[in-house]
Formats: structure tokens, C-alpha cells, sequence
């Protein structure tokens, strides 16, 4: 019988910046389904795979898990007494959920009136002390930096490295479930740590040890962690979607009032911005938009048509790559990943504005029941 999944550090623990004495903070979080597309790769007419990466079944139902048992378990391990984060919902979530695990206390800021109920519910329940700034998600990453430089905290956002640690463990399994990387990897931008983290996971992944030195990779800063030697093997081009009002990639500047539904990458200051601009660069990926539009359409579809309810911003990745495979940009045979950063049930006003299904109240009778069935059964 294997042993019992304890969670991402254990499993990575050798590819992982701990000790054999770290105590661990940890939810089970990482070891997500990696999830075969069946019908939508057919409405695309082109000869494609589509698998997405469900990173809402996280324990806190978004990708910051992965980064966040990492985070944690460094400040508990360097004698962190508090943690801080500014957030559109997702951090806050995760970093109160670990706080609340590893017994230590959380603060995290929010925009005022911009995050959606189902992460603000989250970060309350766990006991986090959360503050509302009359601001947005920028402007709260700002405050939170110089917060940090007069009181006796560590920031858990993706500026923290370890945050990007945990998060790079995604790719790893990723490769392990596929035998390879995909071809392409697309993801939501927001802050642009996630890119960074899912390249970095890749690259590590892709080295082997040899005999001849060759030119370490750029993330890498050519101090590569392997004494001997990079050689890589295939990796996948990483695309990177963002939503249309808050593009800043797409713009070649920084956006000061990103606006779009997709609150979790309502963000016009990434924190990772050069490290993204190298991904793109390395890997041979690209950055694009998709309309709010398009990004709900894609949620619908993934729901009603694959069983797969996310969150508005995690529908990015597939609508952009929806458009690039119909482009070409993307080429027939290509293996694709899409990473879903957070569950549906995140922002769970904006699904049941758009659903179609409908809600019928009869009396409490058979007839009645029986009757709003079949007139309601597909054809």
C-alpha cells in the first residue's frame, strides 16, 4: 500500500529549499487532477489535446496553496510571528487558511468593494485580521512592502521567492502524468509569479547532470543550483492571457486602473514583471488579451460541456488558447495545458448571472415534478 499524500513539500522535499528538521505547514495541498478535455478540443475543428490543470481543488480552492505551504513553513521556520499579503481574494485566502495551521497571525489587504464574496468569506473565517483599502490590488502590494519595513511581519506575496518554490511543483507533476511537457503551457497573468513559477518548474525538471558546461538558464541568472551542468531537454512554449482592461503586457507599460471581471488578475503592476518578460523570451511563448466577453464564455462552456467549474480568471487560459489554436498560432498536434487557478465557487455571483439553466418552482406534488421534467428534457 503507498503512503498517504501529505501534501507537496514532503513529496518534493529534495527539489525543495527545507531541511530534514523543517517543520512543514501544510493543508495536503499540490497533487490537482490533470484533466483530458473531450468535447471542446472537438468544437475547435483542429487536431489538438487540451488537458486543463484543476488548481481549484486545492484546499483553499486556488493555486496559491502551492506557494503558500512553502511561504509559511519558511516564516514559522525563521521565527515569523505574522504573516501579510495584499490580495484580490485567492492570497488572502491561502495565507489565512495556513496561518490559521501553523498558529500564527495573518493580515491581509483588500480592495474595498472588488473582491468576490466567496475569497472574502475565506480569509474572515480562517481568523485573518483583514483591512479594506480605499485602493486597488496595486496600491495594496504597495502598502504592504513599506508596512513590512516598520513592523514585524513577512509578506507572503509571490515577491516572497519561496512562494514561487511551491508553485513550481505543478509542473513537475505535469510532466510526471504526461511522460513529457506539453507543447504549450497557457495560463492566467495577473501579478505574472505563476509563469514564473511554472517555468522555473520546467526548467528544473528538463536538467540533467553531464560532463559540459553550457549556458545556464535565464531565470537561472547564470547561477545554476546543479555544480556540473544544464542540459535541457523539451520544454513547453509558455503563453501567458491576460484580461483586455487590465493588460499591461499587452500594453508594454503598467496599467493604473485595470478594470475586468476577472477580479483574481485585476492587476496593473505585476510584481513579476521582468522575470515574466524572460519566460516569455526563453521558452518561445507570447502574451494576449481576452475580452471579459471571451473569458465568460469560456467558463460556461467549460462547465456545461466538460464538468469543470472555475473561477472567471481561470477561464483565461483556455479562452486565449480557444483563440489561438483557431489563429493557428497554436499548430494542429499540439499537446496543451491550460492552468485553472481557483474553483468556480470563488466568485459565485458572477457564474449565476451568465447560467442558462433554469430554475423551476412547481407545487410539491408528482405531477408537478414529473411534469417539469419532461418539459425540460432535451430533445
Amino acid at each position: 500500500m503507498s503512503a498517504r499524500y501529505t501534501g507537496l513539500i514532503e513529496r518534493y522535499r529534495d527539489r525543495l529549499p527545507v531541511s530534514d528538521d523543517t517543520r512543514l505547514i501544510s493543508l495536503g495541498e499540490g497533487n490537482t487532477p490533470l484533466i483530458k478535455l473531450n468535447y471542446i478540443p472537438k468544437l475547435t475543428g483542429k487536431d489538438v489535446e487540451i488537458f486543463v490543470k484543476y488548481e481549484g481543488l486545492n484546499p483553499t480552492g486556488s493555486f496559491k496553496d502551492r506557494g503558500m505551504t512553502m511561504a509559511v513553513t519558511k516564516a514559522v521556520e525563521e521565527g515569523s510571528k505574522a504573516i501579510i499579503c495584499a490580495s484580490t481574494g485567492n492570497t488572502s485566502a491561502a495565507a489565512a487558511a495556513y496561518a490559521a495551521r501553523a498558529g500564527i497571525a495573518a493580515f491581509v489587504l483588500i480592495p474595498d468593494g472588488k473582491i468576490a464574496l466567496g475569497k472574502l468569506a475565506q480569509g474572515m473565517m480562517h481568523g485573518a485580521t483583514v483591512i479594506q483599502i480605499k485602493g486597488n490590488f496595486d496600491d495594496g502590494m504597495q502598502l504592504v512592502k513599506e508596512v513590512a519595513e516598520h513592523a514585524p511581519v513577512t509578506i507572503v506575496n509571490s515577491i516572497n521567492p519561496y512562494r514561487l518554490q511551491g508553485q513550481k511543483t505543478a509542473a513537475f507533476e505535469i510532466v510526471e502524468e504526461l511522460g513529457e511537457a506539453p507543447d504549450y503551457h497557457c495560463l492566467p497573468v495577473g501579478n505574472a509569479g505563476n509563469i514564473t513559477a511554472h517555468w522555473i518548474g520546467y526548467s528544473e525538471y528538463a536538467c540533467q547532470l553531464g560532463d559540459t558546461v553550457t549556458e545556464a538558464c535565464a531565470l537561472c541568472e547564470g547561477e545554476c543550483q546543479y555544480t556540473n551542468v544544464v542540459v535541457c531537454s523539451k520544454r513547453p512554449k509558455m503563453v501567458g492571457y491576460q484580461a483586455a482592461g487590465s493588460a499591461p503586457f499587452m500594453r508594454g507599460e503598467m496599467v493604473d486602473n485595470p478594470e475586468t471581471v476577472a477580479t483574481a488578475i485585476r492587476i496593473g503592476h505585476p510584481q513579476s514583471w521582468d522575470r515574466a518578460w524572460k519566460v516569455k523570451e526563453e521558452s518561445g511563448g507570447w502574451f494576449d488579451e481576452c475580452t471579459d466577453e471571451a473569458i465568460l464564455a469560456a467558463q460556461k462552456l467549460l462547465a456545461e460541456k466538460e464538468g469543470v467549474f472555475c473561477e472567471p480568471a481561470s477561464a483565461t487560459s483556455l479562452a486565449g488558447a480557444l483563440a489561438d489554436i483557431e489563429s493557428g498560432k497554436i499548430p494542429e498536434g499540439s499537446k496543451i495545458v491550460c492552468t485553472l487557478t481557483g474553483h468556480g465557487l470563488k466568485d459565485p455571483d458572477t457564474a449565476i448571472k451568465q447560467s442558462t439553466a433554469p430554475m423551476v418552482t412547481v407545487d410539491a406534488t408528482l405531477d408537478a415534478v414529473r411534469n417539469a421534467i419532461l418539459s425540460n428534457m432535451p430533445d
